[in-house]
């Protein structure tokens, strides 16, 4: 049995310049099977690349991660694309009500400690979720950043294999699938926010900023910690204090 990096290294080669739809139909139904889950922030992008996946299979696993701090708009997007994907399984997971009573009981933490608040409210709750699988797709694009230009499509993340089938597509690219496919569209997609996460942390930009420009303004921070690796990432709660 091959390790996990080889494993991946493999992936790469197999799959180098495949369309997100190979990828996914690969993944889903042959390498990982029922091991394998989607990660969804049901952002501004995300109708697109869980429109490939329902069509392969409705039934695999999404993973949501309800901070209790997301935009109502972003709620009522889930659930609008649950019901127009068929979406089986859409399992949502968070904080317990005990860790946000002792950890942010006035719902301050993100104005002061964003990487703390991120810790217990995303981070540690998808460590949790994603025990059991082999393997977990994202919606991380190339283009969003300059800490996500050499972003790979197949990853090693601690145990786990990470697979981005997005990574190489642009805007133009994520635009006309959408329209294609008559996708729901994120209430605040048209009002300048193009990457939209908790409410706290996200504001609308200017014509001229990144795409992310609006996420943890004030602070040298550009990503929760979800994609960090495990080996790099504190395990849980390790850096909340």
């Amino acid at each position: 049995m091959p390790t996990l990096a080889l494993h991946v290294v493999n992936l790469r080669r197999r799959f180098d310049g495949a369309e997100p739809s190979c990828i996914l139909q690969a993944v889903l139904g042959e390498v990982f099977t029922r091991r394998i889950a989607v990660v969804s922030s049901f952002g501004a992008d995300s109708g697109v690349l869980l429109h490939m996946v329902a069509e392969i299979d409705a039934n695999t696993p999404v993973l949501f991660v309800d901070t209790g701090r997301h935009f109502p708009e972003t709620l009522e997007h889930r659930d609008r694309l649950v019901r127009h994907l068929g979406l089986s399984d859409v399992r949502s997971v968070g904080p317990s009500a005990e860790e946000v009573a002792r950890l942010d009981a006035d719902l301050s933490r993100a104005t002061w400690d964003p990487d703390g608040c991120c810790a217990f409210r995303k981070v540690a709750p998808l460590q949790r979720a994603l025990q059991g699988f082999e393997a977990w797709i994202t919606g991380r694009k190339r283009f969003q950043s300059t800490t996500r230009s050499a972003l790979d499509v197949f990853e090693v993340d601690g145990v786990q294999a990470k697979i981005n089938p997005l990574a190489r597509w642009g805007q133009a690219e994520i635009d006309a699938y959408a329209t294609r496919h008559g996708l729901p569209v994120h209430p605040l997609a048209g009002r300048g926010f193009p990457s939209i996460g908790c409410a706290p942390c996200t504001s609308s930009i200017l014509p001229d900023e990144g795409v992310r420009a609006g996420r943890w303004r004030g602070f040298e921070k550009t990503e929760c910690g979800i994609h960090r690796s495990t080996v790099d990432r504190p395990t849980a709660l390790e850096s909340v204090k």
